[in-house]
């Protein structure tokens, strides 16, 4: 690992982009803390300092998400879930629509125009989000046990409101900017980067909270448990993601003039955890849904305080059952949009391949559909454990909003397809030196 470090900081070009990618991440640090216009700090630190046991609710993965930026009510206080919004839209949108089916299909000039709508629908869910943040603040739902919560924005006027719409939009637009910046001249994806910046720059304040929840001795065996359970979670995120079921293809030998093509053997790797982290985040959505109308229904009896009672808290029992049935159901139908068994099957048919011991055209994608139907199963049950084991865990302890199974998932994940991309940029320059 030490000489994979040094060999990349003697490749002038990976060298160039680490640092330009350490640049970008210290600017989006900074405007996590950037204050907006009309809103009163003082009140906004008294409720935040007030919430460190956890009651936040269910924005205490959002603001995860961005860093700590969301309760602080900065510049950058959407982050890039807007975008990770608009992302998953446009990909949902792509099965339903033939116009961007077909874009996508054509290759960098279609995936060019789609992320250009990504874009335009990023800054149109910015302008919603940005409204609903301005509304929650304003009507003190933000911090709902917070005494001067409703003081946070003293001015209500449409001039102040309109201007703290801007700015929350604009920082949107900037942190999307960062992001793209970062996968072109950067290392790695440059959105998975930021999410990872930013759940990753939230932990160390939720481990120390968890340590000041007890006494002296408590506190520090608090601590060391929770470490202890992390790092198992992290163990086990790196096995399933690794994780893969390798499809044996055979391509037949053809002549083409005095020349043979083909005769060669490969696989199509499925893993087993084919849907990544979106179902976490759509589960997440779906429930967040309900607390948020209930929030703003300002009811004490019937439906709105059922849902506050029953799905608000982690580890409530209806909570725990709707989140893991959720995440089940969003597992299936994200694999079943984004993998299509019989597309990979008439591919592979074209190219002159073969399943050994499965006929060519629909019983290969029949076969491919049985494979994944089967990975599936034990990868969808793995991202409802890994999503509630801890929260279920940490939910006595203070900074359990940070403390999640998703926040464990992204940041392996994404430290996973990092390390990975920079090893086959260490290869290539190897591959250079050795050819000069």
């Amino acid at each position: 690992m030490f000489s994979a470090f040094t060999q990349m900081y003697k490749t002038r070009d990976l060298r160039k982009k680490l640092l330009f990618t350490l640049g970008v991440i210290v600017l989006y640090r900074i405007g996590a803390h950037v204050p907006i216009p009309g809103v009163s700090y003082p009140n906004v630190q008294r409720c935040v300092d007030a919430a460190t046991s956890g009651e936040v609710g269910l924005l205490g993965l959002v603001n995860a998400f961005s860093g700590g930026a969301l309760l602080q009510i900065t510049v950058f206080a959407l982050g890039i879930l807007p975008y990770i919004t608009a992302s998953i839209i446009l990909q949902l949108l792509t099965v339903v629509i033939p116009k961007l089916d077909t874009l996508k299909k054509e290759g960098p000039a279609g995936q060019a125009k789609i992320t250009q709508y990504t874009r335009y629908l990023t800054v149109g869910l910015a302008v919603l989000q940005g409204t609903g943040l301005v509304a929650t603040a304003r009507s003190g739902a933000l911090f709902p046990g917070c005494p001067v919560a409703s003081a946070i924005v003293p001015d209500t006027g449409v001039f102040t409101t309109a201007v703290m719409v801007v700015t929350i939009t604009a920082g949107t637009a900037c942190v999307m900017w960062l992001g793209e910046l970062i996968t072109e001249r950067g290392i790695g994806n440059g959105m998975s980067m930021l999410i990872f910046i930013s759940i990753a720059s939230t932990l160390p304040a939720a481990l120390w909270a968890v340590k000041q929840q007890g006494k002296i001795l408590d506190g520090w065996l608090n601590f060391g448990s929770v470490v202890l359970v992390g790092l198992a979670m992290v163990g086990l995120v790196v096995f399933v993601e690794q994780a893969q079921r390798r499809v044996p293809v055979q391509y037949a030998k053809r002549m083409v003039g005095r020349r043979s093509y083909g005769g060669t053997a490969t696989y199509i790797p499925l893993k087993v955890n084919q849907a990544g982290v979106v179902p976490v985040i759509f589960a997440s959505s779906v429930l967040y849904i309900p607390a948020l109308i209930a929030q703003f229904s300002h009811s004490t009896s019937g439906w709105a305080a059922w849902i506050t009672g029953n799905f608000v808290k982690g580890d409530h029992p209806y909570y725990v059952a709707a989140y893991f049935l959720l995440i089940v159901f969003f597992a299936f139908f994200y694999v079943a949009i984004t993998f299509n068994p019989e597309d990979v099957s008439n591919n592979i048919r074209r190219a002159g391949g073969f399943i050994p011991g499965i006929r060519a055209g629909r019983p290969t994608a029949e076969y491919l559909s049985y494979v994944l139907n089967r990975l599936t199963w034990p990868g969808s049950i793995y991202l409802g454990l890994i999503a509630l084991v801890p929260t279920v865990a940490f939910a006595s302890f203070g900074g359990a909003n940070q403390l999640t199974g998703t926040s464990i998932l992204i940041i392996v994940s994404v430290g996973l397809e990092t390390v990975k991309q920079i090893n086959s940029q260490i290869e290539q320059h190897s591959y250079e030196g050795f050819l000069r």
